[in-house]
C-alpha cells in the first residue's frame, strides 16, 4: 500500500510539473507562514490561483525566475484610507495586493465596491462604517472624518436609531465588519458606542476601532481600552483595536499587556501598528480639541508637520490650518514603542495610509518595505517569518480569509517578490510620494501589476473583498 501511494504521488508530481502553468515562479527562496515552508520553491499559477508549489522544474507561458529573491504572500492591508487609483499605485509598488478601508469603514457600501469594480490595481474593501453613517445622519460638514456637528454633540435618540440602521444596511452588503472611530465622535456616550458593537455582534463581525483617548493622562490610553474591551465582552463582538503605538505612547507595552491579558482569558482582540513615530489625521477633527497636547504625551505644536508643504507648526499657524482642515503629521511616538510593537508576534502590520496628490503621510507607500529593510534587515528587530506573518497570514485570519495571505495549492496567487538585501523604503514626511524599492514583482490575482521593479500600465485585477451574506442571529 505504501508503495502504491508513492508511486502514486511521484505520478502526480510528475504530471503536474509537465503542465504548462500560466504563470511560474521558479528558483525564489518562498516564505509561508501557514505552514512554516522557508525553502527554494518553484510556484505554478494556473487561473488566478496557486496551482503547485514544487521542487521540480516547471512549465509555463511566463516565466519570472526568482533565484536570489524571497517569494511570500501579497502583503494584506487592513487600515488603508487611501483608496484610489493614485494610493494603488503606491501599494502595489510597497507589495501590498490587498488594501482595506476598514477603520473609518464606507456607506453606503454598494456604490463604493461598484465604484471599484473591475478598475483596481490591487484588491480592495472596506467595513460597514459607523463614521460616515453618523455624518450622513447628523449632516456633518466632513468628508472623511467629522469636523462639526458630529463632533459637537451626542446623537438624538432617533439619530441614533437611523446610524445603527445604516450600519446594518453595510452589513447586509457584505461589508467587512463595522469600522469605528471613537475619538472623532468624542460627545457620542458609551451606551450609543455599545450599541454599535451589539449591531456587530448579531452579525458575527468584528469591530475595527480607534479607540476614545490616547496617551497617559487620564482620561487616557487605558481606560479607552477598558471601554473597548468590556463593550467587547458584553456585546460577543470581535475587536481590532487600530494603530495601538498611537494611542498608547509610551504606555504601548502596558496596552499590548491588556490586549493580550483579554486575548488570554478568551476574548476574540486583535491590534496593529505602523513602524513610524508619527501619525496623521485631520487638524480640524476632534483629535485637536482643547488638551490635544496632553493626550499627545505633553507635545507641542512644533511637533505637528503640515502635510501639503511639510512645514512644522506654529500657535499661530495651528489655529489657521485648524479653521481650514486639512492633513497633520503628529510626531509623538516614541521609537522604543515603535520597535515594541513592531517586534510583538501578535500585532498585524497596518499603514493607516492615504495620498492625495503626492500630499499625505510616508507610510502610505513605504510601510512595509520599511518593516522588511529597516526592521528587519538593518534593526534586526524581527525575524523576516515573523515579518511576513504580520503582513500576510494575521490579517487574512483576522477576516476570515482562507485563500489570502498563504502559499498554499488552491490559495489566491497573491504574491510580492522582493530582493532581501536592497528592500528599502523612500517615502518621506517631506516628500511622501516615492515609490519603495527592492519589491520586483507583485501578482494580483495572478496577473502581474509591478514587473522588474515598475508598474504595469493598463491592468486591473484587483477585485472586490467582500463578506458572504448570511442571516443574523
Amino acid at each position: 500500500m505504501l508503495k502504491t501511494n508513492l508511486l502514486l504521488l511521484l505520478l502526480l508530481t510528475f504530471h503536474a510539473a509537465a503542465q504548462q502553468f500560466d504563470t511560474a515562479i521558479i528558483n525564489g527562496r518562498v516564505i509561508d507562514p501557514e505552514s512554516g515552508l522557508d525553502a527554494v520553491r518553484n510556484i505554478g499559477i494556473q487561473d488566478g490561483r496557486i496551482a503547485i508549489i514544487s521542487a521540480s522544474p516547471l512549465q509555463a507561458k511566463s516565466t519570472i525566475d526568482a533565484k536570489g529573491l524571497i517569494v511570500t504572500p501579497g502583503f494584506i492591508d487592513l487600515h488603508s484610507h487611501g483608496q484610489t487609483p493614485e494610493n494603488y499605485r503606491f501599494k502595489a509598488r510597497d507589495g501590498v495586493t490587498t488594501a482595506l478601508e476598514l477603520e473609518v469603514g464606507v456607506w453606503p457600501v454598494p456604490s463604493w465596491y461598484a465604484a471599484r469594480t473591475g478598475k483596481a490595481l490591487i484588491n480592495f474593501g472596506a467595513s460597514s462604517g459607523h463614521i460616515p453613517a453618523q455624518i450622513a445622519v447628523m449632516h456633518d460638514s466632513g468628508k472623511l472624518l467629522p469636523r462639526d456637528e458630529a463632533v459637537r454633540r451626542a446623537p438624538t435618540d432617533e439619530e441614533q436609531r437611523a446610524i445603527l440602521a445604516h450600519v446594518k444596511e453595510g452589513l447586509d452588503d457584505g461589508a467587512l465588519g463595522v469600522g469605528m472611530g471613537i475619538a472623532y465622535v468624542p460627545k457620542d456616550t458609551r451606551e450609543q458606542i455599545l450599541q454599535v458593537f451589539q449591531v456587530a455582534a448579531a452579525y458575527k463581525q468584528p469591530c475595527f476601532v480607534h479607540i476614545r483617548n490616547g496617551g497617559p493622562v487620564e482620561p487616557g490610553v487605558v481606560d479607552a481600552l477598558q471601554e473597548v474591551l468590556a463593550d467587547a465582552v458584553s456585546a460577543g463582538a470581535p475587536l481590532h483595536v487600530v494603530h495601538i503605538t498611537s494611542m498608547g505612547l509610551g504606555q504601548t507595552p502596558l496596552a499590548l499587556q491588556m490586549i493580550e491579558g483579554a486575548r488570554r482569558h478568551g476574548l476574540d482582540v486583535t491590534t496593529e501598528a505602523y513602524p513610524y513615530t508619527a501619525g496623521m489625521t485631520d487638524i480640524s477633527s476632534a483629535v485637536f480639541n482643547p488638551g490635544w497636547q496632553e493626550h499627545q504625551g505633553g507635545i507641542t505644536y512644533h511637533d505637528l508637520q503640515w502635510a501639503a508643504t511639510g512645514e512644522r507648526l506654529t500657535e499661530k499657524t495651528f489655529e489657521l490650518y485648524r479653521r481650514q482642515g486639512g492633513m497633520v503629521a503628529i510626531h509623538s511616538i516614541p521609537e522604543a514603542d515603535v520597535k515594541i510593537a513592531v517586534a510583538d508576534p501578535s500585532v498585524m502590520i497596518a499603514s493607516d495610509g492615504i495620498l492625495d496628490n503626492g500630499k499625505g503621510h510616508p507610510r502610505a507607500a513605504g510601510c512595509y518595505a520599511r518593516v522588511l529593510g529597516r526592521y528587519v534587515r538593518e534593526g534586526h528587530v524581527l525575524s523576516l517569518m515573523d515579518a511576513v506573518r504580520k503582513m500576510t497570514l494575521l490579517p487574512a485570519n483576522r477576516l476570515g480569509l482562507q485563500n489570502k495571505g498563504r502559499i498554499r495549492v488552491g490559495a489566491d496567487a497573491d504574491l510580492t517578490v522582493f530582493d532581501p538585501a536592497h528592500v528599502i523604503d523612500r517615502a518621506t514626511f517631506e516628500n511622501p510620494a516615492q515609490y519603495s524599492e527592492g519589491i520586483l514583482y507583485v501578482l494580483v490575482n495572478g496577473s502581474l501589476v509591478v514587473k522588474n521593479g515598475a508598474l504595469q500600465e493598463s491592468v486591473a485585477p484587483g477585485r472586490p473583498v467582500r463578506r458572504a451574506v448570511h442571516a443574523t442571529s
